[in-house]
């Protein structure tokens, strides 16, 4: 800058006085000394709160970053759809076989479960007949089944069935005249059935003294198996195909002693890694230019990693400059708005982003070569990555002052937002316990904490309203009208009060920003320090970038404490 060109040559147009007098020349040495640190301060500070566009007009610096943000994105966001198709295929797979199951196992499926359970059967009767066709269709498997399905080991290392009875001690129970005499410490009894078992005679395992079942002490049944079975359908996508192990489970529930025994299947798919594997074929080599595509992001990430982790270590130190400079100049502290202006959180969004990326990589690449088969852990890091860098776009979308309005209004409303939601979570939680305890009984959307959350939130959108109100049961007319006072109050408190409250403080924030950018936002100790300059002309041409960028509110009470930043 001109005014620190000026300083420079300050010292040769002064030797002789300079000469002549030694104190002063040692003042005029500390004011040069001093100044050149402002200046060059100033300049520092000026640079780094430049867009990438601004600097590479500045210094002919090449934005770095952000060509290396704009190639993550599109190689992340690719990398991302491959697996997601992989992982459409896995999910596929797990519930279709989970439904094949269902149809093999259980006697009479319908195609449609009851609420939470399979089936259910009401005599005894319908319980044994259930029992003993689980029990013969896996001894028929092979020669019923359209998959390619096999036995597996079950935990001790056996094929075969194992079914499992609990029950109470033994007792009496007379209900004419209300007799119950009965142990209520229960017993487990189980029994193994192995195909070499299963082939001999039906009536040899089905008359045996452990299926002679006492209903009124019986508390359940469960038929455990375990089978195998290959996806082949991934190598139409030219992957490696995997190799399955599906534990199933078939309980049958008598612990309510209704009269009704609900029917329960499980199916829990573990994938392992396939033995003796001989493919042909182009399979193979797609593997490996997947895993170099994958090797490929790992190294953009990595070097995206560092060069933000770089842009902070350097922000720090330049904070730390104009804090100690601050204060020695002016003897005062620096408000926190001006600290914060250091700490660029698209910076830190981008490298949560990244190392997520490395680590959801790493994984993909073992579960490709069918070391790991962590789906979910995988889908969970590639997924959130991809969400915190599509979100950093609007970081680039911000230097313009007509899409900078979004993250502005997000800034200004989020602390009174937070503060207005923890408020009206209390009564939200109120409602739900009220609604789980009383209505639970006698309303599908209320038995569980999870399922009455979710409803309230249904409605205080609008969803599902006249269905809610239906499809309370009217065995209890109090229950009925208590329902009734519960809804009404909690659509017209939340939808009517709190919902219009809530957009009221966001609507708020977003004329306040308006009214700054017309009229201006309120300049701190950072942006005053930057306007300082020796020479008008270029103060005014370099600053006025930086203050079209950065929009730094001073914290006030009237202002509810906001801090509005670019």
């Amino acid at each position: 800058m001109p005014g620190g060109a000026e300083a420079l040559d300050l010292p040769v147009l002064n030797t002789a006085p300079a000469l002549s007098w030694g104190p002063g020349r040692s003042t005029a040495m500390a004011h040069l000394d001093s100044d050149m640190k402002e200046e060059c301060l100033r300049k520092d500070l000026r640079f780094y709160f430049m867009n990438p566009c601004e600097k590479y007009r500045a210094r002919h610096q090449i934005p770095w970053k952000l060509g290396l943000q704009i190639l993550k994105i599109l190689m992340v966001t690719t990398q991302l759809v491959r697996f997601g198709l992989s992982n459409q295929l896995v999910v596929a797979f797990k519930e279709e076989n989970t439904v094949a199951f269902k149809y093999l196992f259980l006697r009479g499926y319908a195609g449609v479960d009851e609420e939470n359970y399979s089936y259910s059967v009401y005599t005894q009767e319908d319980a044994y007949e259930s029992i003993f066709y689980a029990i013969n269709q896996y001894h028929r498997l092979k020669n019923i089944s359209l998959g390619t399905l096999s036995y597996g080991e079950n935990e001790e290392h056996r094929i075969g069935l194992k079914v499992c009875k609990q029950y109470y001690k033994k007792g009496t129970m007379f209900s004419s005249n209300e007799t119950l005499n009965i142990d209520s410490d229960i017993e487990t009894d189980c029994v193994y059935l192995d195909l070499q078992g299963l082939s001999k005679n039906d009536e040899d395992w089905k008359n045996s003294s452990f299926f002679r079942l006492e209903f009124y002490r019986l508390l359940q049944v469960e038929i455990s198996f375990h089978l195998k079975g290959i996806d082949l359908q991934t190598m139409l996508s030219r992957e490696l195909p995997d190799c399955y192990v599906f534990q199933n489970t078939i309980t049958f529930d008598n612990k309510a002693h209704s009269g009704k025994i609900k029917i329960y299947f499980d199916s829990d798919a573990n994938i392992e890694e396939c033995k003796d594997l001989n493919i042909s074929g182009s399979v193979q080599k797609n593997t490996q230019y997947v895993l170099l595509f994958d090797s490929f992001v790992i190294v953009i990430c990595l070097a995206s990693l560092i060069l933000c982790t770089r842009s902070i270590v350097l922000a720090l130190r330049l904070r730390k400059r104009f804090l100690n400079f601050f204060l020695e100049k002016y003897q005062r502290h620096v408000c926190n708005a001006d600290q914060w202006e250091f700490i660029n959180g698209w910076y830190v969004l981008v490298i949560i982003s990244d190392l997520m990326t490395i680590i959801g990589s790493i994984l993909k690449m073992e579960i490709q070569v069918k070391n790991i088969t962590s789906y979910d852990l995988c889908s969970i890091l590639l997924g959130t990555s991809t969400l915190l860098v599509w979100v950093g776009v609007i970081r680039y979308l911000g230097y313009f002052q007509k899409y900078n309005v979004l993250i502005l209004t997000m800034q200004a409303s989020l602390p009174k937002v937070l503060r207005f939601c923890a408020c009206a979570g209390m009564i939200y939680l109120g409602y739900t316990f009220c609604g789980w305890i009383v209505l639970g009984p006698y309303h599908n959307k209320f038995v569980a904490l999870n399922t009455v959350s979710e409803c309230l939130f249904s409605l205080v959108n609008g969803d599902d309203m006249f269905a809610t109100f239906a499809q309370i049961q009217q065995k209890s007319v109090l229950v009925w009208l208590f329902s009734r006072l519960y809804l009404y109050s909690f659509i017209s408190l939340f939808i009517y009060m709190i919902l219009s409250l809530f957009i009221a403080l966001i609507t708020d924030s977003y004329d306040t920003i308006k009214k700054y950018q017309q009229n201006g936002f309120p300049v701190t100790d950072l942006q005053e320090f930057l306007k300082e300059c020796n020479s008008r002309e270029e103060c005014q041409k370099e600053s006025s970038a930086f203050l079209s960028c950065i929009c730094c509110l001073r914290r006030k009470e009237s202002d509810d404490h906001l801090m509005f930043t670019n």
